[in-house]
């Protein structure tokens, strides 16, 4: 539900072409994931609009392709611009919430924006919600300062999820009423995770999705294009100057601020086995069919009759790693190591 890119294939360059697109669909499927919400972060409304347009293109020629991405997922600019809860997004490109501003995303992209992240405390949020949740779009609330009530409010409005939660916030907060204990209580809201074992510890995440449940918690890598290269400094269109760790952290270079995630979701679910009490058939579900259901897709909700052979064949080894030997999509084979 939130990929930005992987090796190299960036959502977020200021040049998207259908290359960077469909390279990206081929990469991602060689990690195991057959399908995901490419996701766009805030940006001036231009640089929006033409990549909303490249994926609209991408899955119009090929029914493959818009198999492969269901919707996109678009991440602010909707968002705080206080410290820690914008993360690494731009502060000077944010902007209040406009129902405006969607219209055009949705003319450009084909009516394929399905998850739009905000932060419900921003002027005119709580009746952007409604408008959108009215749309049917999912509307997740993330990178915000809010207070419980504003939190609330957002899910009275339909308010369906919560983007990377624990994450894309201050480093302090109040102990209590915050805005994490809301969303935690609210049995309303899904919460997605990263789970690489770098943006949440492991006893955070236990409690978090012990809270939530197995069928409210979902996993996400949040892979930027940086995700799977090798360590370094490379120059970035969000964040500037970002560093590749040996561990394949990503940071913003000099700092210990975290700029995405550099994993794969098959890592992630690979950590919450080896890591958590969370074991390998919930962590599946958290990763496939929770996510699948929250956005509506037709039958892809598991290993049952009547659902799309989109199957995956991997192997764990000794130290718990898995790699993928085999990706397939309605049965047809699209990845063979």
């Amino acid at each position: 539900m939130q990929v930005n890119g992987y090796q190299g294939y960036d959502l977020n360059s200021d040049e998207v072409d259908a290359d960077v697109v469909t390279n990206l669909v081929e990469v991602k499927r060689q990690h195991g994931v057959t399908a995901f919400c490419p996701t766009l972060i805030t940006a001036e409304e231009g640089k929006l609009v033409s990549a909303l347009a490249v994926i609209r293109k991408v899955r119009a020629a090929d029914p493959d392709m818009a198999t492969a991405m269901p919707c996109v997922h678009v991440e602010g600019p909707h968002i705080s611009p206080a410290p820690g809860a914008r993360g690494a997004h731009d502060p000077d490109l944010m902007r209040p919430p406009s129902t405006a501003e969607f219209d055009r995303w949705q003319a450009a992209s084909g009516g394929i924006v399905g998850i739009v992240t905000i932060a419900p405390e921003l002027p005119g949020a709580v009746r952007y919600t409604r408008e959108l949740a009215g749309r049917g779009v999912i509307v997740s609330l993330g990178h915000c300062d809010a207070t419980a009530e504003q939190i609330s409010a957002a899910v009275d409005a339909g308010a369906r999820l919560s983007t990377h939660l624990g994450n894309g916030a201050a480093q302090l907060l109040p102990r209590h009423p915050n805005h994490l204990w809301a969303q935690l209580a609210d049995d309303r809201l899904s919460a997605s995770f990263i789970a690489d074992g770098h943006h949440l510890p492991a006893d955070t995440f236990t409690v978090m999705t012990r809270a939530k449940g197995v069928e409210h918690s979902i996993l996400v890598s949040d892979s930027a294009a940086l995700a799977g290269l090798p360590p370094g400094d490379y120059e970035t269109p969000v964040g500037g100057r970002v560093t590749v760790d040996e561990v394949g952290r990503l940071v913003l270079t000099g700092s210990n601020l975290l700029a995405g995630s550099g994993r794969s979701l098959l890592h992630c679910l690979a950590w919450v086995v080896r890591h958590t009490e969370v074991g390998l058939a919930p962590a599946v579900q958290m990763a496939s069919s929770n996510p699948a259901r929250l956005l509506g897709l037709a039958g892809r909700h598991g290993l049952v009759p009547g659902a799309p052979a989109d199957l995956v064949v991997a192997h764990e080894d000794s130290a718990g790693a898995i790699t993928v030997q085999r990706t397939l999509v309605a049965g047809r084979t699209v990845y063979q190591s």
